[in-house]
Parts: C-alpha cells; structure tokens; sequence
C-alpha cells in the first residue's frame, strides 16, 4: 500500500545533470535571488549596503527586476504597497544595523495594514553575532529583537543551505492569513561565500488557508437570519481577500447595511441602496450601529479609528469574523470567528436565509442626510470641493495612496474609492511619509495606469528624496502636495486642546522648483483649477507634481461631545 507522504519526486535527467554541475561563480547572494525568483518574485525593492552587497551582486545575474529608494523607509512603503496592489510578498532588500532600522517605521505600517512584505537583510559577520561586541561596522548586540515586535515572524539564516527553506517560509508566513511583513537576516559572510549549491528552481511555499469552523458559521447565518435589524462592517480584511463580491451578496441576501472602515474603503458600493459608506467617525454612525440588534464585523478588529474613538458600544449581538487571532473579541464580546473573510462570507452565503426588510433603504437614505446635514452646518465648501475635485480627477480603476494629511482625513470618511485595492493609507500605524513611496510601489506593479499620491507639506519632505527614484524609473506617479505651511492636523489638535499650536509651523521649499530641479515636471495649481491641473498631470506620461496651496480644516469631531 502506497501512501502520499512516500511519494517522491524524481528529478529528470536534466535536472540531474544541472545539479551536479551548477554555474561557477555563485554565492550565497545567488540562492537568495534564485529562491525569490523560484517563489514567483519579479520585482524587488531595496538599498544596497556593505554587508548586502553579495545580494545586490547576485541581482545582477537574475531575472528579478530591482527598484531601488534613496531612504529604506521608503523602501519599505513601496514594498508595502506593491504587496497591497500585487497581493504577493514584496521583496525588500536591506543592509546592516542603520539600514535595516531606517525600514522599522515602514514594517509597522505593513504590520498593521496586514501587508505581505519578504524583507530580508543583511547581517554582520557569523563570527560577530552572539552579542559579543566585537566592534564590527553596523553591530547590534542583538538585530532580530529590534523586529521581533514589529514583524510577523523572524527568520534567521547561518549557512547557506538554510538560505532557499528560511526564505520559502517567511514567504509563506507573509501570505498566509493574516498577511503581514516578515523578516530573514543572512550574515555577510555566507552571502559573500561561493557556494557549490545547486540552483535553487523549485521551491514550495504554498500559504496556509484559514477556513472558518463550521458550527460557528452555523450560529452566525441563524442570528444574521432571524435578525431584525442586521448590519455589517467592513474591514480591511475583506478588501484583502479579494471578497467584496461575496460580501456583496450577502448584505443584500440578508438586506443589512454596510459601512466600511478606512482600511476596508471599497469593499462595498459607494452608491448601493445599503451603503453607509464610511462615516465612522460620525455620532449619527455610531448611533446607527449601536442600535443593530445582530452586527456582523468582518476583517476589522474595531480599533479606534473604526470604533468613533472607543466611544462604539453595541447593543445588540455581535459577530466577528476576523483573521487576526489576536484582534478576536480584543474589543467587544462577540461570537468570534476566526477565519479568513473570503472563506467566511462563503460559508455564511451557504447557510442564510434571505431576509426582506423594505424599510432598510430608506433608514440608510435617513443617516447619510443626517451626515451631510452635520458637514454642512460646519461651513468647509472649500475641502468637499477639493476633494471633489480629486475623485473627478482621478481616471476610474487608478489606485491612490494617501499621506497622513488633513485631505486623508476627509478621504477616510467622503471619498468614493469606486472598487476595492484602489485606496489606500498610512492609517494602519499612522506614521508620516507613506504616500508618495507608496504610490512608486504601486506604479512598479503595474506602469499601465497612473497613480495618484497625496501628501501635505510635512508629509512630503519625509520623502522628498524620492523623486529621484521616480525620474530614474520613469514612473506614473502624479504627486498631489497640500501645502499649508506646517503640520496642519497636528495645528489644529494643539490649538483646539491647548488654545494654540506650537512646534507645528515649517519653513518649506518652492515644491514646483524642487520638483523640476529632479526633472519631474511641476505645477502650482488652486482650488478653482485643481481638477484641471491633476486630471492633465494624471495623464501625462511620467511622473509629476501639483502644488496646492491651501488651508483645510477637518470637520468637528463627534467622539468628544460628552
């Protein structure tokens, strides 16, 4: 009797022979490149350094397509948004020490987008590590546990025959539900070393799939069957596992409403009858959710953002399917789930009823005239109208990456991203610098459709240095720069809890000056002709700068009316 796992794969003979007789001229760096390449990997981002220049030599003998940042944190974004775009684990080649570090702000973002990112870096010497303090360059008593908090696994290298499995399951680990940035480190000297290894050609890294277990599924289409007033939020998760078409059918089986959070913008039809769009941080939301009497939460931990700041209380029963085990009932008690959404929402499609509610169009009608009537009563024409103008702007099925900026704070809530993986934002970890790198990232994965990046003055030079990298690949990045001479939300904050701002006011360039002297063309637009002006750089081929001058203000809060 045979059974599977006495099943071997028998090599052809020319499999054979190329294995005994590999290449001259290889290194360690070469298995890396090979197994990236083996896994699927095209595209790699990264920074070259002393300890990683066994790898960057070995690029240039691989097919692997490399886009290199001047700033590792960038790096790091346009890995985190190639990952977002793609859905595969970016590669992110880092050195030593200061340049591994430098991506840590970056790694956060990933981490808490849940964004596949395969960093790999280097390390000092194998006769270094151990924390002995051997004084060599770069050294750290301990590199990995600088990441280990950040990361979603840690994979150490220190022979060269562990290069092609440590790097296959961190490529694994990125993928596998909830997706998330790893971490391989490999010493200089086994990626310096020639190495006699075969080439590495196949390599198996199939991602782990997270199905829902049955009996709680069961129990959730129940509650969501005989719901009287049912809704759903949408999270990231869902985006991610590409389910808003499942998610979709199922709000309109059980005619439940739908308000998706940040992370999760798209997921649901802007304009369907059961949209509550993304109004989170609105009393008239909350109020709304609170009163559901089955609230079915899908790929969202309901941390503060999607919470109205923690001021969220549900009333009635809540479920929550979610693929992060640590996010499962981290808020409120709910019938968890522990599953991927797309997986989730099948077998919660397989088991509901159909339920009719002919009154569920119309309260959805109620609340966002009560959200519009709040916006309205604020007197802030000039930021709906220069946001308008951006989704006018923007060509349909163009993604947009969105700095922590006071526009991205309105774009959370009012701004239509029309289909899923198109939006996205530094929302996640909340750090600045994301938008544009990211917008690169996004354009290396696919140069067929323009990008669009939105940042504020403070935000920009963060990574200002970047244009370089977007003229050097000639990519079709249009970059939106808000300036209004300072950190402007950050402004309005200190003034409203202290009576005015301090440390918030910049000294800035002649953005458009700037952008030209890079050879990126530049444009000082206003609100009158900013729809103008971007829809014209947008089209352009390349990349480009728009300069917006302009003083926006956020709308009232509502989580601190108590």
């Amino acid at each position: 009797m045979t059974h599977d796992h006495d099943l071997v794969l028998r090599p052809t003979e020319a499999q054979t022979a190329a294995a005994l007789n590999p290449p001259a001229g290889r290194n360690g760096g070469d298995l890396v490149v090979e197994t990236l390449a083996g896994l699927g990997a095209t595209t790699v981002f990264g920074l070259p350094g002393q300890h990683a220049l066994g790898m960057f030599d070995a690029l240039r003998r691989s097919s692997l397509r490399y886009v290199g940042l001047r700033v590792e944190n960038n790096a790091g974004f346009a890995a985190d948004a190639y990952g977002r775009i793609t859905g595969e684990a970016a590669p992110l080649l880092l050195s030593t020490g200061p340049g591994a570090l430098t991506s840590l702000a970056a790694l956060h973002e990933a981490a808490s987008a849940s964004a596949p990112v395969l960093a790999i870096s280097s390390q000092i010497p194998t006769a270094g590590l151990g924390g002995g303090r051997h004084g060599y360059l770069h050294e750290l008593p301990d590199q990995a546990a600088s990441f280990r908090g950040v990361v979603k696994s840690v994979h150490t290298v220190r022979t060269q025959s562990q290069i092609p499995s440590a790097i296959a399951d961190a490529w694994q680990s990125a993928l596998t539900a909830p997706h998330g940035p790893v971490w391989v480190e490999i010493p200089q000297d086994v990626l310096l070393a020639e190495t006699s290894l075969p080439v590495v050609t196949a390599v198996d890294a199939t991602p782990d799939e997270l199905p829902p277990r049955p009996e709680l599924t069961a129990v959730a289409a129940d509650l969501l069957s005989r719901a009287a007033r049912p809704a759903i939020i949408a999270g990231g998760g869902v985006v991610r596992a590409d389910a808003s078409g499942k998610l979709r059918q199922l709000a309109e089986t059980l005619n439940a409403p739908v308000v998706t959070t940040y992370g999760g913008k798209g997921a649901f039809p802007w304009h369907h009858p059961l949209s509550l769009q993304s109004w989170l941080e609105d009393r008239h939301t909350t109020d709304f959710l609170e009163d559901a009497d089955v609230l079915l939460v899908v790929g969202s931990g309901l941390g503060e953002l999607s919470s109205n700041y923690h001021t969220f209380k549900p009333r009635g029963r809540v479920i929550q399917i979610e693929a992060d085990l640590g996010k499962l009932e981290s808020n409120h008690p709910a019938l968890g789930v522990h599953a991927d959404a797309r997986l989730a929402l099948q077998a919660l499609l397989e088991t509901v009823s159909e339920r009719e509610d002919p009154t569920a169009p119309e309260r959805v009608r109620t609340l966002l005239a009560q959200v519009s009537d709040r916006i309205a009563a604020q007197e802030l024409t000039l930021e709906q109208e220069v946001l308008a103008s951006v989704r006018r702007a923007l060509p349909a099925g163009s993604p947009s990456f969105w700095d922590m900026t006071i526009l991205a704070y309105w774009a959370w809530s009012a701004f239509d991203a029309q289909a899923p993986n198109l939006m996205h934002s530094a929302q996640g970890a909340g750090g600045l610098g994301y938008g544009f790198p990211a917008a690169l990232g996004a354009a290396a994965a696919d140069p067929s459709r323009p990008v669009l990046a939105v940042s504020g003055d403070g935000g920009a030079l963060y990574s200002i240095a970047e244009l370089a990298t977007a003229r050097q690949h000639d990519l079709p990045v249009t970059w939106l720069i808000v300036d209004d001479g300072g950190y402007g939300i950050l402004r309005e904050y200190m003034t409203d809890a202290f009576g005015e701002p301090t440390a918030t006011e910049l000294s800035r360039p002649d953005y458009v000056a700037l952008a030209e002297s890079f050879g990126v063309p530049g444009i000082r637009t206003s609100p009158e002709t900013l729809e103008t002006d971007l829809a014209k750089a947008l089209s352009a081929p390349g990349p480009s700068v728009v300069v917006l001058p302009a003083l926006l203000r956020m709308f009232a809060p509502t989580h601190l009316a108590d």
